[in-house]
């Protein structure tokens, strides 16, 4: 009896010893698990902030992208205002240089000399040229259009030019229209439309001026202004974008009449818009 109880007992006491041995041997796996699962949160938790991170690091650049495109933009604008300036410059030296020209004919002589006298030429951006007609030969011209006598037109051309030598551009245009208009066929009309073109170039009007300069070439081909008169048409096809325009015409310039001073002006002109053509 004594006997049959110690083995019940044994074989209990082994039955909990193998259970508690396989407990212990299940735990360190199930920690494991455990521990894993953890590990594979933190993970989860870190590729997220790496997104986050990556995808900050992309709005830094998209930033530095925007910084250099504003730079570049800025630099644009110092070049067209550098530009803007330099046209400004440029139209206040044309307004002086007219001025200047006009002043030294003013000197040399009386109105009515200074009007047929030779006009030195100007810088490339505003050349004026001889003013070919004499007071003589407008007189000789015997008749004049519109019943007044040759003194009666002179007085009046002369009225235009000293505006135009006072710059007063307005009142010297509407003066040589007054003249073109009473006095269409005398010998001072080609210069009369040279110098109301020049008035209107002088302040910018290039399609005004335009249509004087041309108006010398087709009314009086035999005019000694007809050479002046397509140089300053091709500066005004110029200014006004008209550039194969410009090119054409400042090249029958040098080919027509090769060694007048308007072809040594087209040819520079042509020269400049080459240069700026390459720019």
């Amino acid at each position: 009896m004594v006997k049959y109880l110690a083995d019940s007992f044994i074989a209990r006491f082994s039955m909990a010893a193998a259970l508690a041995a396989a407990m212990l041997f299940a735990f360190p796996a199930w920690a494991q698990n455990s521990r894993l699962s953890l590990a594979d949160r933190v993970a989860l938790l870190e590729q997220r902030a790496q997104n986050k991170d990556q995808s900050a690091i992309g709005m830094v650049n998209q930033m530095q992208q925007l910084t250099a495109q504003v730079q570049q933009l800025q630099g644009r604008i110092e070049e067209l205002q550098h530009h803007l300036q330099q046209l400004e410059d440029k139209s206040k030296a044309q307004y002086v240089d007219l001025d200047s020209r006009l002043a030294r004919l003013e000197k040399g002589g009386s109105a009515t000399s200074s009007a047929s006298g030779p006009v030195p030429a100007s810088t490339a951006s505003a050349p004026a040229v001889a003013a070919s007609v004499s007071p003589a030969s407008a007189t000789s011209s015997g008749a004049v259009a519109g019943g007044g006598d040759a003194a009666a037109a002179q007085s009046s051309y002369n009225v235009a030019f000293k505006a135009l030598q006072s710059g007063s551009y307005a009142q010297a245009s509407r003066d040589f229209r007054t003249f073109i208009k009473q006095y269409p066929d005398n010998a001072l009309t080609p210069n009369a439309w040279y110098w109301l073109g020049e008035s209107y170039y002088v302040t910018m009007n290039y399609q005004v001026a335009l249509q004087s300069f041309q108006q010398i070439v087709k009314q009086f081909p035999q005019s000694e202004k007809v050479p002046d008169a397509m140089l300053k048409v091709g500066y005004c096809q110029f200014e006004l974008k008209q550039t194969d325009k410009a090119k054409a015409t400042l090249t029958e310039v040098t080919t027509k009449y090769p060694g007048s001073s308007a072809a040594s002006l087209a040819r520079e002109r042509l020269h400049r818009i080459q240069l700026q053509s390459v720019n």
